[in-house]
Parts: C-alpha cells; structure tokens; sequence
C-alpha cells in the first residue's frame, strides 16, 4: 500500500498540518524582508521597493488569515495544500521576476514548494505543482527587469548562461522532488508494514492467551456451580420419587455433574500442561511450526544435527513461531517437491536453515530482501510474493535476537536457502539471563 493511492485511509495521512506550512511562511518572509532590507538599504542597489513589498506584505497577510482562522491542529486536504503552495510559489516568481529573474542568486527558491509537495502530497498533485514551477521557471527567463547591481552599471547576462541557469534550477527542482518523493514513500511503506507487525504479535499473543482464560474461566465458575450441585442432590433426595418433578430433578443433577466434569478438565489441562504450553524444546517448537505446512503436496524433512537430550528449551514466543511459520510457508509457496529444514545447537549458538527446491531468489530481490512490499522472487514467479509478510517475519524473528542471511543453494543445486541463527541463550531458558 503506498501514502499516494487515493483510498480514503490514505488521503488522510496525506493531509498536511496548517501549522508547518504558517511556520515556514513566516521564515519565508522574514528572509524576503531581510533580503531586500539589505539588498536596497545597505547595498544601495536600486530596487522595486513598493512592489517587493507589497509581495511580502501578501503572503504576511494571508499567514495571519490562516492563522486567526484555523486551529494550529488543522490538517489541509490535498487540494487546499495545492493552493496554498501554489500561491507561495506564484509569490516567489513575481518577487524574482521583478530582481532579475533566474539572474537573481534566489532563483533557486522555486524549488522549495515542490520538494514541500512531494514528500506529503498525492503524486497528481505534485506534478501539478511541478509544472506551475517549470512554466514560472521559464517566465524568469524571459523577465525584462534587470538584477539589482551597482548604480549605473547595467549587469547582462549572457543568454547561454540564462539556459544554463534554467536548466540547472529545473534538474534540481525535479531531482529533488523525486528524492523527497522516493523517501517519504519509504518512510510510509516501513511505518506500514511495522504496524502491521505489531498487529500480527498482538493476535498471537492473543491466541496464546487462551489457555489461562480459560483456566481463568473455570475457576470463577467453580463456586456457583458447586453450589447449584449441592442444591441439586437436595432437591433429589426430597423429590426424586415424585412423579411431577423427580424427572426433571435427575436431568437437573446430571447436567450439574457433567458440567463439573468438563470444569475439571479445563483446570488440569491448565496445571498439567502449562510447562508444556509455555516452554518448548526447539524440536516441538520445529513440528509446530510444520504441522499446518504438510498438506499441501510438498515433503517437508527435518535435520536435526544433534542430540535431543542436549536441544534448547526455550520460552513458547509468538513471533518466533509466527516468523518461522511465514519462512516455512514461502519455502513451501516456491518448491518444486520438498522443503528441508536443518537444525542444529552448540553451547553458544542455535541454528536453523530452511531451504527448498523451487528456482532461488533473483539477485536484484537478493539486494532488497526482508523490506516491505517485495514481491517477487524471480520474474516468472509461480507462487505469492515475498512482499509484506517476509518483512514481519524478518522483523518478528530480529526482534527476538535472531540474525537472518537470505540467498540462494549452492554447488549447483537450484532453490532458496534461508539460515536463522540466535545465540543459545536467547532459545534456552537455562541460559536466559
């Protein structure tokens, strides 16, 4: 999802706070003012001082309306940030228009409130704004007033340098605007894809939860049940005989009973199992991770190099799994027929490498591996892509000290090889400090 689509989500985010734009106003016209202060009083170079004043008491009125008028909080649709850049930029090219035009050192100026546009506005309407610039660029080419300079000396600029100079003001303006363009694009793909993240271990930790709600559950439902079993044989040792009631007395005791039983069940399952749905060996943690990817006509083969007495035991962590599980699912996505994965562990280090039989990773992915939103592992790719969820896997899987190396098989062998390696005590509960 890029900030420049026109979903209305995105439209908000793409709204600009009025404050900034007053803020740099107000710096834009202090510096006109100081500039023509001292192009026309302390250098004494002739100057159209009423007119360039006009022009900076404008753009100076207009912040003070905006500012009596809105709340600093006030964020400005794409359209209304449009008109008000392109008011600061037409304001700007009729000050350089009458002090020299692209003579002017200032000139360069133009540029600002497209660079301003295209790190927060819609790609439509910064282009809108580029074109106003390029087409104020030109006029300032073309301007009949001269470059304020020494009195009585007429300073001409030669018209190759004029091209020049228009040429070098128009490449910077569009340089520059791309770049902004290009960071504020991936500045908005991270913040994405990193709240996506943090939604996904929301919900697993969610889903790891449940065994103590429920045991949570059992527990506050004990008491009321307990004392609705006692009634119950009461009422079954006066009434059970009856022939009205004693029927729905017996149903009565034995949905109590049943009721308890599964109560019961519920409470040890949270004692007895909650080391094991808590901590897991690393070869538990692997066959969980596979479980849900061995019906989908791939073979998945685990190595294991090592023995099981001496595997990790470590804390059941949800992004760990989750991590792995995506891993694994990609893996399985591109194979042709079997996913290996191959775990080992020393005293220091623990390691796992996934690798599968498909076609590799391409090496222009190879160079941008685990960002968000790519989505491709090589051009004719077969299966889904490599985009958002391998940059949450990536991240999940950092996140719990882990170190991640993406490539491609060796010795001739074709397919994806992914190693992911923690230091032990990050797996071992033993070790955990």
């Amino acid at each position: 999802m890029s900030i420049y689509n026109d979903s209305a989500d995105d439209s908000q985010r793409q709204r600009m706070r009025l404050e900034t734009l007053i803020r740099l106003r107000w710096l834009a016209v202090a510096g006109q003012s100081v500039t023509v202060i001292v192009v026309a009083f302390w250098l004494g170079f002739p100057l159209p001082l009423l007119a360039c004043s006009v022009l900076i008491a404008l753009l100076a009125a207009v912040n003070f309306y905006l500012t009596a008028r809105y709340s600093p909080a006030h964020r400005l649709a794409p359209g209304s940030a449009l008109a008000l850049l392109a008011f600061d930029l037409s304001q700007l090219t009729a000050l350089l228009f009458m002090t020299g035009g692209l003579a002017n050192p200032f000139a360069l100026l133009v540029c600002v409130p497209v660079i301003i546009s295209s790190s927060a506005q819609p790609i439509r309407h910064s282009l809108a704004l580029g074109i106003l610039a390029a087409a104020g660029i030109t006029a300032l080419a073309f301007t009949p007033f001269p470059l304020p300079w020494f009195p009585g000396t007429l300073l001409v600029i030669p018209p190759i340098l004029t091209a020049g100079f228009w040429v070098a003001i128009a490449s910077t303006t569009a340089f520059a605007a791309f770049y902004s363009y290009r960071v504020s694009l991936e500045a908005a793909e991270l913040s994405d894809a990193l709240a996506a993240t943090e939604l996904v271990l929301q919900r697993e930790k969610h889903l790891s939860q449940l065994d103590g709600l429920a045991a949570a559950a059992a527990h506050e439902l004990g008491t009321p049940l307990a004392t609705i079993s006692v009634v119950a044989k009461e009422m079954e040792r006066e009434l059970g005989e009856d022939p009205r009631f004693g029927e729905d007395v017996h149903l009565l005791r034995s949905q109590s009973e049943r009721c308890r039983d599964i109560l019961r069940r519920l409470t040890t399952l949270s004692a007895d199992d909650e080391e094991h749905m808590r901590h897991l060996p690393l070869s538990s943690l692997l066959e969980e991770v596979m479980a849900p990817h061995r019906e989908f006509g791939i073979r998945l083969r685990l190595v294991e190099e090592g023995t099981r007495a001496e595997e990790p035991v470590g804390h059941r962590n949800a992004g760990i799994l989750y991590g792995l599980g995506n891993l694994l699912e990609n893996a399985v996505d591109h194979a042709r027929n079997e996913v290996v994965v191959t775990a080992g562990h020393t005293p220091d280090r623990v390691r796992l490498v996934i690798e599968d039989d498909g076609e590799g990773y391409a090496p222009d992915i190879l160079l941008r591996i685990g960002e968000p939103y790519v989505t491709k592992r090589q051009r004719d790719e077969r299966a889904g892509g490599l985009g958002l969820g391998l940059f949450i896997a990536k991240t999940l899987l950092e996140r719990s000290g882990a170190k991640l190396t993406f490539g491609n098989r060796q010795d001739g062998i074709p397919g994806a090889r992914v190693e992911v390696e923690w230091p032990r005590n990050r797996m071992d509960v033993k070790l955990a400090k």
